[in-house]
């Protein structure tokens, strides 16, 4: 074999979504835009369904379609991008809700939603999208709004005093609306208590296997398991280099292997020169810049490595906050950038 191969655990998602929606005590509603975080949205949608999920969120449009085309009529699909323009007729005709951001959004879904409730989402300090909580006072009234929501900046954080800004904010913004079921915290905010939880969370990362505080998580069960196979092994001598740049200089003879993986493939470049791999039962770090489509690993002493042999680059023994650690980044960028070019397996289907 000579393709990078991701396997994705249905299994271990479905455990992921129990464990989170039992910790929240409330509906657990997928986060599923990205490509499901980078792992398939149609296949993990179609899993967490039949573990119970009945409201999804996605990001685009053309997301929301596409998953309902998968799940057929029922499941709730939440847009957040909003009613934009011309959007409207496609939102109707895929029963998508817009997650309304503005009062130009409100006042577009109020003249073409023909009556349909909205969810509104309010800006409660985090400054992206969302009305601020002087305009949700104006629809107070005057729309019929079914959900509140809002987006914790700082809920990986628990001891950030935003959390309590954003959250005393919120509750203001329920009261305007108190037959609207609400829902503010994300997979960070499941574990700040209950004053969090309202009647809705939306868990993202770490229903893929992403701690909820950026770091790993032995709670959440590792779903992603990204594997490349060697190319080649080489001996590198003392005093030569190894890669573009030179980036690495071999200080001892040292037993190199090439991978078939690269940025390409999503191993992000800023992994030199911190970035690792499991391999025969020990962590192995990574020699010299990643580049497109290769990267070279010290197996010096490891008398398994050879062409064919396949190399964990995240998985359960290099768990995804590990490998983002190591490249500067997090997870929710690691797995959003797992490219098509692997071949893909779902394990637990």
């Amino acid at each position: 074999m000579t393709a990078t191969l991701l396997t994705i655990d249905l299994d271990a998602l479905a455990r992921n979504f129990r464990f989170l929606r039992d910790t929240a005590g409330v509906e657990a509603a997928p986060a599923v835009k990205a490509d499901g975080y980078g792992l398939g949205a149609l296949a993990v949608s179609r899993r967490l369904l039949a573990e119970g999920a009945r409201t999804f969120y996605v990001a685009r449009l053309a997301e929301g379609e596409a998953l309902r085309a998968a799940l057929g009529a029922g499941p709730v699909i939440q847009v957040l991008d909003g009613a934009t323009a011309g959007s409207v007729a496609r939102l109707l005709e895929a029963d998508l809700t817009p997650v309304i951001n503005s009062l130009e959004q409100a006042a577009r879904w109020r003249a073409e939603g023909r009556d349909r409730p909205l969810t509104l989402h309010v800006d409660t300090g985090m400054n992206r999208l969302g009305v601020t909580l002087a305009e949700a006072r104006g629809l107070a009234g005057r729309e019929p709004v079914e959900r509140v929501i809002s987006h914790l900046a700082c809920g990986a954080q628990p001891e950030h005093p935003m959390n309590g800004r954003q959250l005393a904010v919120f509750r203001e913004a329920r009261e305007l609306f108190p037959a609207a079921r609400a829902g503010l915290a994300s997979s960070g905010g499941i574990f700040l208590g209950p004053d969090y939880a309202f009647d809705q969370v939306r868990p993202g990362v770490s229903l893929f296997g992403g701690g909820p505080r950026d770091v790993a998580d032995e709670r959440i069960a590792p779903v992603a398991t990204l594997e490349a196979p060697i190319l080649q092994v080489r001996d590198v001598p003392a005093g030569d280099t190894v890669g573009y740049g030179g980036a690495f200089q071999a200080t001892a003879p040292t037993r190199v292997a090439i991978l078939a993986a690269g940025y390409a493939d999503g191993i992000l470049r800023g992994s030199h020169p911190a970035g690792a791999v499991w391999f025969e039962g020990a962590i192995r770090p990574m020699l010299g810049r990643v580049s497109m489509d290769l990267i070279a690993v010290d197996v010096t002493g490891c008398i398994a490595a050879r062409p064919g042999a396949m190399v964990e680059i995240i998985g359960p023994n290099r768990l995804v906050d590990e490998a983002a650690a190591a490249a500067g980044t997090t997870a929710y960028e690691l797995l959003t950038r797992l490219s098509s070019r692997a071949e893909r397996r779902y394990r637990g289907d």
